[in-house]
C-alpha cells in the first residue's frame, strides 16, 4: 500500500483531541478498507479562509445509495466485500465518529464515492475569526468553548 500526504497549514478552532480522532478514523478507515497495492492520500490545508482535511482511498466499490449509511453507527458494506478479519473488521462506528466530531465542530462534511473503487470524504471546518487558530496561546480558549479544557477539582 501506498500513504501519501499533502500537508498543509489548516488552522481551525475546536477540540484538538477530538480533531485528532478524526483524522486517526479516516485515515484507519482509509487504510483498513482498501485493496491489496491500494492507495491512500491524505491532504490537510486552508481553501477559501477554512481549513479541511481530505483522505482518499483506492477500496471497494461502494455503492452510490450506500454511501450514507457507512456514516450510521453500526453499520458496514456487506462483510464479504469489505473484509471479515480482524485486520479488517470493526463495529461500524469509524465514519459515525467522524460525523458526530465534524458536527460539533460546526463542519461540513463530504464523502464521494470513486467509480474504480474507494472513497474520498473531505471536512471542511467553519472559518477561523481574525486571529484566531489553534495554536499553543489560544488552545486552551478553544478547549473552553468546546467545554472539554480538564478543570482542577474544587478544594
Amino acid at each position: 500500500m501506498t500513504v501519501t500526504a499533502d500537508l498543509g497549514a489548516a488552522p481551525a478552532l475546536g477540540d484538538s483531541r477530538l480533531a485528532e480522532q478524526l483524522a486517526a478514523n479516516l485515515a484507519d478507515n482509509a487504510i483498513r478498507y482498501n485493496v491489496a497495492g491500494g492507495q491512500v492520500e491524505i491532504g490537510t490545508g486552508d481553501r477559501d479562509g477554512r481549513a479541511f482535511l481530505a483522505v482518499s482511498n483506492t477500496g471497494p466499490v461502494i455503492p452510490p445509495d450506500q454511501l450514507g449509511r457507512l456514516f450510521q453507527p453500526f453499520q458496514r458494506l456487506d462483510p464479504g466485500r469489505s473484509g471479515s478479519g480482524p485486520e479488517r473488521g470493526g463495529l461500524g462506528l469509524g465514519l459515525a465518529i467522524v460525523s458526530a466530531i465534524a458536527a460539533a465542530h460546526g463542519a461540513e462534511l463530504r464523502a464521494v464515492t470513486r467509480a474504480a473503487g474507494g472513497l474520498t470524504v473531505e471536512v471542511v471546518f467553519p472559518p477561523v475569526p481574525t486571529g484566531g487558530g489553534c495554536r499553543a496561546e489560544d488552545q486552551a480558549g478553544a478547549e473552553e468553548r468546546a467545554g472539554t479544557r480538564e478543570r482542577a477539582a474544587p478544594a
